[in-house]
């Protein structure tokens, strides 16, 4: 039986940290990482799996074009996923058994302010796939649908490739920042304290004003790895998603108080 989340007796206090502090945070969520190399990798393992079931799925549907804007979401609803390795981190530092399955109660330990916000995450993802197809027809036209295997040099011949390159990278920074500031913190502070996720979100995006400029590192690591490790169909998932999983609960820990 998992326990019961921290009590929110007063509002969380967000505290200032030096703008390389990103660096001690993944230090520790590598120490997190060696320590449950068992939870680690098969948390990233499934999420591997998931990225390959999904893309198969749009695949044989026909509809190539979302695999890019759908691979793109993934850092919309990342922190959401990451809610077992928070768990896991929390009970290392807590002293407390460590398992796969005891992990899962992090999903359930404020399950409904955590469903409340994977949905709010989902609707920014679900709106960021519809502009993306949006602006493929804009750009492309209706009727532009090679074969799969004649895309990308289909794409490239295309006039329309680098304006929607531009404007579609535009849409998806400005989603991404969005996403990024109200999930930084807020995923792990509700999987740890009894709060609201409007409590939650709050708080997020105080810590992301106060401390702008280790956000911006944090988000730009984040990026910078989650796109390193997609490169190989995925594969680098299985190490990147639970080290930045490890290390957000660390960050966590270290901003709010």
């Amino acid at each position: 039986m998992s326990a019961s989340p921290v009590p929110a007796t007063s509002p969380a206090l967000v505290g200032p940290v030096p703008p390389d502090r990103p660096w001690v945070w993944l230090a520790a969520g590598w120490l997190d990482l060696m320590a449950l190399p068992h939870i680690g990798f098969l948390y990233g393992a499934a999420v591997v799996a998931a990225g390959w079931l999904l893309t198969g799925l749009l695949l044989s549907a026909g509809v190539a074009w979302a695999v890019l804007p759908a691979t793109a979401g993934f850092f919309l609803v990342a922190p959401l996923i990451g809610a077992g390795l928070y768990e896991a981190s929390r009970r290392r530092e807590a002293g407390e058994p460590v398992s796969f399955l005891l992990c899962l109660g992090g999903f359930r330990r404020n399950g409904a302010q955590l469903a409340l916000m994977g949905a709010a995450l989902l609707l920014l993802h679900l709106f960021w796939v519809r502009i993306a197809g949006l602006l493929f027809a804009v750009f492309f036209g209706l009727g532009f649908s090679p074969a799969i295997e004649m895309l990308p040099m289909a794409l490239l011949r295309s006039d329309q490739l680098l304006p929607f390159l531009i404007v579609g990278t535009g849409f998806g920074f400005a989603l991404a920042c969005v996403a990024f500031a109200m999930s930084v913190v807020a995923i792990p502070m509700i999987v740890d304290r009894d709060i609201s996720v409007v409590e939650a979100i709050v708080t997020s995006f105080r810590v992301t004003l106060l401390n702008w400029r280790a956000m911006a590192l944090w988000a730009g690591l984040i990026v910078v790895f989650t796109a390193m490790a997609l490169v190989p169909f995925f594969l680098g998932l299985a190490l990147v998603l639970p080290l930045v999983g490890h290390a957000t609960w660390h960050a966590y820990r270290d901003l709010v108080r």
